[in-house]
This record gives C-alpha cells, sequence and structure tokens, in this order.
C-alpha cells in the first residue's frame, strides 16, 4: 500500500536487516525501524511495534532467517533452536509466528544436513520470502473476490485492524475496501475505536486516510 505516495510493505528483509514500519508511532507520526539481528526482531516482535497475525508470521519468518544468518559454523544447530525458541516465546498466542518459524528452521535444517551452512543460510531468506509473498498474494485475492461482492456505495463497518498493517501487504477485511476504492465505487467505512488499544481508530483510520477512502470514527 501507498504512504504519501510511496509503496510500502509492512515488513521486508533488507540484506541481513529486517526493516518494518513503526506501528507504535501511528497515527501522529510515520517511519520505520531497522533490526539487524534476530534478538532485535523478537523484541520488536514482543513489544508491538509490528501487530497482525500475518506481519507478526511474516517478522517471524525473517528474524529466524536472521538467525540462521548469524549461526557460527560450529555449533550452529544450537543457535538456530536458540533463535527458533526466543521467537516463539514473543507473541505465544500468534500462529502465523509458529508457522513462520517452523518452516523457516525445517528448510533450513534440511539445507543443512544436505548442503552445510551457506546453503542453510540462502534456503532461510529464500524461504522468509516466500511466506511474505504468500501473505501478499493471498490478501491480494481476498480483496479481488471481497469487492465483487460490495455495491457501488458500500457502507462497511469495521473492528480493530484488519488492515494492510496487519498483513504484508493489501490486508484481510479492508483488501476489498481497498479494490473497491481504486475499481472506482464509492465505499465508506464507519471505524470503530476499538479499545484499549484503539487499533481502529489509530491504524485503519490512518490506513483509509491514505488511500482516500471516506470514513467516519465511532467511539465505542
Amino acid at each position: 500500500m501507498k504512504v504519501e505516495g510511496t509503496h510500502y510493505r509492512t515488513v521486508w528483509l533488507e540484506g541481513g536487516t529486517v526493516v518494518m514500519i513503526d506501528q507504535v508511532r501511528l497515527p501522529h507520526e510515520f517511519g520505520v525501524v531497522r533490526l539487524p539481528a534476530h534478538r532485535e526482531t523478537a523484541e520488536a516482535i514482543a513489544n508491538m511495534t509490528v501487530r497482525g497475525a500475518g506481519a507478526i508470521g511474516a517478522a517471524a519468518g525473517f528474524g529466524m532467517a536472521q538467525g540462521v544468518l548469524e549461526a557460527p559454523e560450529e555449533g550452529c544447530r544450537a543457535y538456530i533452536e536458540g533463535a527458533a525458541r526466543r521467537i516463539e516465546a514473543t507473541r505465544p498466542t500468534a500462529q502465523n509466528l509458529f508457522y513462520a518459524v517452523e518452516r523457516v528452521r525445517g528448510a533450513a535444517t534440511a539445507a543443512l544436513e544436505e548442503e552445510g551452512l551457506q546453503a542453510a543460510r540462502q534456503r532461510a531468506v529464500s524461504e522468509a520470502q516466500s511466506i511474505a509473498d504468500e501473505d501478499v498474494e493471498a490478501c491480494k485475492r481476498i480483496g479481488e473476490h471481497g469487492a465483487a461482492l460490495l455495491p457501488g456505495r458500500a457502507r462497511v463497518s469495521t473492528h480493530c485492524n484488519a488492515g494492510w498493517l496487519a498483513f504484508v501487504d493489501w490486508g484481510s477485511a479492508l483488501a476489498p475496501i481497498y479494490v473497491a476504492h481504486r475499481a472506482g465505487k464509492q465505499p465508506f467505512v464507519w471505524v470503530d475505536e476499538t479499545r484499549p488499544r484503539l487499533q481502529g481508530a489509530r491504524l485503519t483510520a490512518w490506513e483509509l486516510t491514505q488511500e482516500g477512502v471516506p470514513f467516519r470514527i465511532v467511539c465505542d
């Protein structure tokens, strides 16, 4: 999605550094944080710098890839397992997180056994990127299918944030609204405030502003 005309994903990997939108600072300030090691990425997941099932899963996958990249030749298996446990401990209810950790760890372990640590590092990064890309594609499809169900002047009520910021791109419940709006329909969104963290008022409303979709916040 776009922020002041520039396309962003919520989280991505640059070399061995995880970069993510800092959701704690929204809506008053937009910025990204750069996390050079898996410990920093784990902390960002734990303190809710990144939020939402898909975004947490992608961050966990990239963090696990960082763990593999950091692993030394001697004791690499123990280091990788330690990184997995650290990331898994951040958000014990986030199933996307466990799925991503296991998928990247499994890919890296298989490559490690067959070809060595360098191959494991490459495979870990590739697998983590695939998780993020698959999230984007799934959300885009939700948007396309859902937009077809919306009338030209739909009035939609939302709860919490199930938009772009909660995933890697597009979002789930908000994706149909975005696709419909870009196709020329005129959806209007009632955004509930969503106590106690106000993720509707802070995040959903901010996203809709960026896309130019009209809305009103409902105090709850």
